[in-house]
């Protein structure tokens, strides 16, 4: 995939995406051409508007969320771009409300600690929220060490097979469902995850392809499987009861795609094995 010319220097260890300034995507996003200006409140969202604050719920450590970069503690990603830019086109202030793992953003929606956030669309998380429009699709899979001899992802559903995924996230979720022999070992963040595959004490971690491209340079010798074993798709959610912010939500993401501005976000952050879904495609995904 072509990365775009503006940027900041990525990290030695391949974890951070190349960039551009955080404000001018959020202006590109957010307030670019007519169908993306806020000229007054819409009544959809006008209590948000009252509030003067967007609270966007960033589940720390995927590449189809958000990332920090360790040495500048400066925070990348999509969801962060996102939430960013739909609050300037409320004209309202942005404010990120950070977890250590993308599953963890439940827990503050108890709380009502967020107002929208951004999660991989699955059924169990339809139960708890309601998601827009898909804006992003890629898919589930595993990484496993030099040497392995897990060569697809059928290979790693056996007797012995440790496999390690972040508690709540995606991976967790739907290995929970589908494993039958396999061991799934949970842990706290993706970063744990990391570290038990690096040790030895796992075989695989499961995640999202995207994110696990960019695990894979950290270990020297490791592979992203070739196939995967479920598709994904990154939506924005909202707390149940707001039908009126999610068909705002929905313009705002439906004008990102059609626009094109969603691709060239993709673009801008360096992200692979991932790609704008198709326009009005929520209808083709079980929520």
């Amino acid at each position: 995939m072509k990365i775009g010319a503006v940027g900041h220097a990525q990290a030695k260890d391949g974890l951070m995406m190349r960039i551009a300034p955080a404000a001018v995507l959020a202006l590109a996003l957010g307030a670019s051409g007519p169908s993306f200006a806020q000229h007054s409140p819409d009544p959809r969202v006008a209590d948000l508007v009252q509030s003067g604050a967007l609270r966007v719920g960033l589940g720390l450590g995927s590449l189809t969320t958000a990332i920090r970069n360790p040495a500048t503690g400066e925070l990348k990603g999509p969801a962060l771009e996102l939430g960013r830019a739909l609050a300037a086109r409320m004209g309202i202030q942005f404010v990120p409300i950070e977890y250590p793992r993308p599953g963890a953003v439940i827990d503050g929606l108890r709380a009502n600690a967020w107002d929208v956030s951004v999660l991989i669309v699955d059924p169990v998380r339809a139960e708890q929220v309601d998601y827009s429009n898909p804006y992003l699709q890629s898919d589930l899979t595993y990484l496993v060490a030099a040497g392995s001899t897990i060569q697809r992802v059928a290979d790693a559903d056996r007797q012995g097979i440790r496999i390690a995924a972040a508690r709540g996230d995606s991976s967790d979720l739907h290995l929970t469902r589908t494993l039958k022999r396999a061991e799934l070992v949970r842990t706290d963040s993706i970063a744990a995850a990391v570290e038990l595959l690096r040790s030895g004490s796992v075989n695989a971690i499961a995640l999202n392809r995207p994110s696990l491209i960019a695990q894979s340079a950290t270990l020297p010798g490791s592979r992203v499987l070739g196939d995967g074993f479920a598709d994904i798709y990154s939506a924005v959610a909202i707390p149940k009861g707001h039908d009126r912010w999610l068909a705002y939500i929905n313009e705002f993401i439906e004008d990102a795609k059609v626009s094109g501005l969603m691709n060239r976000m993709i673009e801008t952050l360096a992200l692979q094995g991932v790609r704008a879904a198709p326009p009005q495609s929520l209808s083709k995904v079980k929520r």
